[in-house]
C-alpha cells in the first residue's frame, strides 16, 4: 500500500502500478473472505459446551473490548501522521479526532472494521446457537458430510454468494468497511464465516478438500485470468464488469478451499511454534497496520532505493511490532485482555517451558 497507486496514508514519492496492482486485487479478492471462513470454523471449536450467555461474554471480552480500545489508542495514530501537516501533535490531533468522518473528518475504525463484523456476526447468531450446534452434530451436519465430499459439491456454495450480491449490489455498491451502508459485503462475509462453522470443522469434508486440492488450485488460476481478462472478453463494458465480479466471486471461494486443502495436507501437525504463534495473531492483527503507517511515515523519507525501503519497512514494521507484543503485551494480564487475549493464570506460569523452554526459564528466574 506505500508504494503501490491506490491512495493510502502513506505514500512513497516513486509508485507502481503493473504487477504490484495486479498483486494487490489478487489478495483482495481472497484474504478477507477466508479470514471469516476461518473465523467461522474457529467459532464452533471455542463454542464447546457454552451457553448462548457465556459465548456472547466471550465474543465481548475477545472482541468488542479490543475494538472500542483500539479506536482510541491504535487508529487515531494511523489518521494523524496521515494529516500530520494539519496539527502540532499527536494531543492535539485527539481534541480533534471526533471532527467529522474518514476521509474528510477524522474519526474512523479503519482495519478494525474486521473486529466490528466479527462482534455482529456473534450477535446475529447467538439466538440461534443451540440450533446451530444441533445442526452441525445432527442431521443436517451427517448430510454436509455426505453431501460436500463429493467431487466438486463444494462449490454450490457460489450460488448463494452470487444471489447476495446480484441482490444487494445494486443497493450497496461499494464495499464501505462502515458498516451501516455495506450489507453487500456484510452478507458476502457471513455466508463464508457459515461455511467454514459447517465445512472446515468436519474432518470427512476437509479431507475432500485435501484431495482435490490440486483441482481447485486449478479453479484459482482460471478464475484469475478470467477476473482479469474479461473486460477485455467483451465489446460492452459493462459485460466485461460482470464477468471479472463473477470470476472473483469464484475466486474468492475457491481460494478458500485451496488453501483449506493444502493446509489439511501440508500443516494437518500440532508444534510448539503454533502455539505461540496462535495466541500471536489478534494482537498481531490489531497492531499491524498503525505501525505500518507510522514506520512507513519514517521510511519513505530515507534516501535510498526503493527495494532497499521495502526491505527496511518489513523489517522493522515486524521487529517493532513483535517487540511490542513480546514485551508489552503478553506478559500481562491488563495488557492482555485489551488485545483481545487470554488471562494468564499465574498458579500455571511454569507451563510456558512447554512450548518456549529459555522464555520459560527467564521468566520464571524474574517472577
Amino acid at each position: 500500500m506505500v508504494f503501490n497507486t491506490w491512495a493510502w496514508h502513506v505514500k512513497n514519492e516513486e509508485q507502481y502500478g503493473g504487477l504490484l496492482r495486479y498483486s494487490m486485487i489478487f489478495l483482495h479478492n481472497w484474504r478477507m473472505p477466508l479470514l471469516f471462513m476461518i473465523s467461522g470454523a474457529g467459532t464452533w471449536f471455542a463454542l464447546g459446551k457454552r451457553t448462548p450467555g457465556q459465548y456472547i461474554k466471550e465474543r465481548f471480552l475477545r472482541l468488542f473490548i479490543p475494538f472500542i480500545i483500539g479506536i482510541f489508542a491504535l487508529v487515531p495514530l494511523q489518521v494523524y501522521v496521515e494529516k500530520i501537516e494539519n496539527y502540532d501533535s499527536l494531543m492535539a490531533f485527539y481534541r480533534h479526532m471526533f471532527d467529522g468522518v474518514y476521509p474528510e473528518g477524522n474519526f474512523s475504525w479503519h482495519h478494525l472494521w474486521f473486529i466490528l463484523y466479527l462482534f455482529f456476526i456473534a450477535l446475529l447468531i447467538t439466538p440461534f446457537l443451540n440450533l446451530l450446534r444441533n445442526a452441525r452434530t445432527g442431521g443436517f451436519g451427517r448430510w454436509c458430510d455426505r453431501f460436500f465430499t463429493r467431487p466438486y459439491a463444494q462449490y454450490l456454495v457460489i450460488v448463494p454468494l452470487l444471489l447476495s450480491q446480484i441482490i444487494l449490489r445494486r443497493y450497496f455498491e461499494v464495499e464501505t468497511h462502515a458498516f451501516f451502508n455495506d450489507w453487500a459485503s456484510m452478507t458476502y462475509y457471513v455466508i463464508f464465516f457459515m461455511a467454514g462453522f459447517f465445512l472446515l470443522t468436519s474432518g470427512k469434508i476437509t479431507e475432500s478438500l485435501r484431495r482435490y486440492r490440486y483441482v481447485n488450485l486449478l479453479s484459482v488460476s482460471f478464475s484469475t485470468v478470467v477476473m482479469f481478462c474479461g473486460a477485455s472478453l467483451f465489446r460492452s463494458e459493462r459485460a466485461g464488469e460482470i464477468v471479472s465480479d463473477i470470476a472473483a466471486i469464484f475466486l474468492a471461494w475457491s481460494c478458500a478451499l485451496a488453501a483449506a486443502g493444502f493446509a489439511r495436507h501440508y500443516l494437518n501437525f500440532d508444534s510448539s511454534f503454533r502455539k505461540i504463534a496462535n495466541e500471536a495473531i489478534y494482537p498481531f492483527y490489531l497492531l499491524h497496520q498503525p505501525i505500518i503507517v507510522v514506520t512507513a511515515y519514517f521510511v519513505v523519507n530515507m534516501n535510498m532505493g526503493v527495494t532497499l525501503k521495502v526491505f527496511v519497512l518489513l523489517l522493522s514494521s515486524f521487529t517493532a511490532t513483535i517487540s511490542i507484543y513480546w514485551f508489552l503485551i503478553r506478559p500481562f494480564n491488563l495488557t492482555r485482555v485489551i488485545f483481545g487475549m487470554k488471562r494468564i493464570d499465574r498458579g500455571r506460569r511454569k507451563d510456558i517451558k512447554e512450548y518456549l523452554p529459555e522464555a520459560g526459564e527467564f521468566l520464571a528466574s524474574r517472577a
